[in-house]
């Protein structure tokens, strides 16, 4: 009867070890085969013009987002800017999305890939801003968003442009480090850019326009 009641005892604190063992790494499990940020979860594709990795197929959609609010905020700098120099960077701004967003619908294409057709939500966001300033505080808005968000992407197409084994993306990255470098240009010719605020931002969030000292930091009643 002893026996029994030793044995009993040691099979009952052994279940009780493996339960949380086996909880514990069950999550462990899901973390590691849980998708990256941006991981479609289609893992690596062969194409006819080599290895297309779920970075590769990120990179291109981001190429698509990036003129689906870049566009649209173009063109209302051609419109409402009072400064020649914004104008010019909206019209660059225009051109160059224009020719980027042909050349990412070309590359989609060959890869058989689909594209968005609308800004994401935190895009949108920064064209209802744009929408609600005024006056001075439009221009230094719409130059401190632009160049926040080129700055961020910039960094981005040189990596996929370096690691890529796919030679469409690899154009096409070719081809938007050339439209970057044009826009960040203008867009730091116009005098506007705050570059302090452009520091220690969080990640893929334009940093807010002139500070309060400014005297166009206020919102135009």
């Amino acid at each position: 009867m002893a026996t029994g009641v030793v044995i009993g005892a040691l099979a009952f604190t052994l279940i009780a070890l493996l339960i949380p063992v086996q909880k514990f790494g069950g999550k462990n499990a899901a973390a590691v085969t849980a998708p990256a940020a941006g991981d479609d979860g289609a893992g690596i594709l062969s194409t006819a013009f080599g290895p297309l990795t779920p970075q590769d197929r990120d990179f291109v959609r981001k190429v698509r987002l990036a003129g689906l609010w870049e566009l649209p905020a173009g063109r209302q700098a051609q419109q409402r800017a009072k400064r020649p120099v914004v104008r010019t960077a909206g019209e660059h701004l225009v051109e160059g999305h224009t020719e980027l967003d042909r050349r990412v619908q070309e590359v989609a294409q060959a890869l058989g890939m689909e594209l968005p057709n609308q800004p994401s939500e935190q895009q949108q966001g920064w064209l209802d801003q744009l929408d609600k300033a005024q006056g001075p505080q439009y221009e230094q808005l719409f130059i401190q968003l632009l160049r926040r968000a080129h700055g961020k992407v910039f960094t981005l197409v040189a990596q996929i442009r370096a690691q890529t084994r796919n030679s469409m993306v690899r154009a096409l990255a070719t081809d938007a480090n050339a439209t970057v470098l044009d826009h960040i240009t203008v867009l730091e010719a116009s005098g506007l850019v705050d570059f302090d605020g452009l520091a220690d931002a969080p990640s893929g969030t334009p940093s807010a326009p002139a500070p309060a000292s400014s005297p166009v930091s206020r919102p135009t009643k």
